[in-house]
């Protein structure tokens, strides 16, 4: 190793020193800045700043398919922290706070309003640019950067962009406070869920996502992944040392739609044979609790399920109103497992880039798209889309996604998922698939 190789190196050394000492909000504001400017300059590689990442965070999730149609998150924020309960949404880059700004408009919420630090994103700030539809200035001072997000739901929020203090701790044991950027929301509208929320846990693949801004200050690998319970509960992590890969089935991410973790178009195959319904996108999104098709794939769906019921013993149960289409036996159901033999499974088959389907599969047994409600019968939990407003998008959500891992990588822009065990927090790669 020669004289230039020893400066670098101890330079390297010196900026790392830097950005590791103090965990104020103050230094941690500072450490942030020196690691940005010492990766701009070269100082840093990234090759460096992903062996500097080399742990993961991981976050236990509360909440259910049914009858809570929602899961959440614990982050404790601010200065001085407070713990908030956040949605996690896998379909949407912001992360947002009810905040009391003061809050013009907000909804029920488990926790008093957030009270920002006044440390305002600028309109000019990339992270603004990303959360603006294009071709949309919506910025009415240059010295703060105003948002709206609308959800599929009729939910939305509408708000100011701030940096403020995250308390995460991390697998190798640390304890770090990094500053990321939040909205601020004061006028917010509930979707249809319309259930008490702090705010929205935002995981997409944009720059303003928080795995994405952890990812930019070498924290953690840009890896995340849910692992959500049938029992309920389950568990978030951000990084890649929480699974072990071989036991996963993968599919490349569309670079066609950059704004969703979608592997792309699909085949709708049901009971293994092919229905003829073919250039389906499909999305994976944690936000929404059911799984939705097109008006076309749906109508298939439902009478194939239809025709094959016909001649078991079992019939519709039209005085349930839990979901759209439900089932009755001779006695109520107490599980899945008590009907899941009346029901058969269906697949969505992933094209390769050639347009041609491939032998990538996402299976959907009974226990991946019906749920038992309240009254003792088997509701479908895939519902029209189409009805909903989601166009040509279909979505797999929640209730197909119960006891599994679901990856999203997206250093490999790669979707994986795997059985597992979700009911505990994974302490090794050993024991979750």
């Amino acid at each position: 190793m020669g004289k230039g190789d020893v400066g670098f190196w101890v330079v390297t050394m010196l900026v790392l020193i830097g950005l590791i000492s103090g965990s104020s909000a103050a230094s941690s504001d500072d450490r942030q800045q020196r690691w940005r400017k010492a990766v701009l300059s070269g100082e840093i590689t990234s090759s460096m700043m992903i062996n500097r990442a080399g742990s993961s965070l991981v976050f236990p999730l509360h909440g259910n398919v049914y009858p809570a149609g929602y899961y959440n998150v614990t982050l404790s924020i601010g200065q001085p922290a407070k713990p908030y309960f956040l949605d996690v949404d896998t379909g949407s880059d912001l992360t947002w706070l009810q905040c009391d700004a003061p809050c013009r408009q907000c909804i029920e919420a488990p926790h008093p309003l957030y009270r920002p630090s006044n440390n305002l994103v600028i309109c000019e700030d990339p992270l603004c640019a990303s959360l603006q539809p294009p071709g949309v200035h919506n910025c009415q001072d240059p010295d703060q950067c105003d948002y709206e997000v609308e959800y599929a739901d009729g939910g939305s929020s509408l708000g100011v962009l701030v940096k403020d203090v995250f308390v995460l701790n991390f697998t190798n044991g640390k304890r770090l406070n990094p500053l990321l950027a939040l909205g601020c929301g004061y006028d917010q509208l509930p979707g249809r869920s319309n259930h008490p929320l702090d705010g929205i846990l935002g995981l997409g693949r944009g720059i303003s996502s928080i795995p994405s801004q952890l990812s930019s200050q070498g924290l953690v690998s840009n890896v995340i992944g849910h692992c959500l319970s049938g029992r309920g509960g389950g568990f978030l992590f951000f990084g890649e040392d929480i699974y072990d890969s071989s036991g996963v089935t993968w599919t490349p991410m569309s670079r066609d739609h950059l704004k969703h973790y979608s592997p792309g178009f699909a085949e709708l195959i049901f009971d293994g044979k092919s229905t003829g319904i073919r250039n389906l996108l499909v999305v994976f999104d944690s936000g929404s609790s059911y799984t939705y098709l097109n008006a076309q794939a749906y109508q298939h769906l439902v009478f194939s399920l239809k025709r094959e019921l016909s001649r078991k013993p079992i019939s519709e149960a039209l005085d349930d109103q839990t979901l759209p289409l439900c089932w009755k036996g001779k006695r109520p159901f107490k599980s899945i497992r008590d009907v899941k033999k009346y029901f058969k499974p269906f697949a969505l088959v992933f094209k390769t880039s050639s347009g041609r389907s491939s032998k990538t599969q996402f299976e959907f047994s009974p226990e991946a798209y019906l749920i038992i409600s309240s009254k003792g019968n088997a509701c479908l939990g895939i519902l029209n889309g189409t009805e909903v407003g989601l166009r040509d998008l279909n979505v797999i959500g929640d209730v197909s996604m119960l006891d599994r891992l679901v990856i999203y990588n997206n250093e490999k822009q790669m979707i994986g998922w795997a059985a597992a065990s979700c009911d505990r927090l994974p302490k090794s790669k050993r024991n979750i698939i």
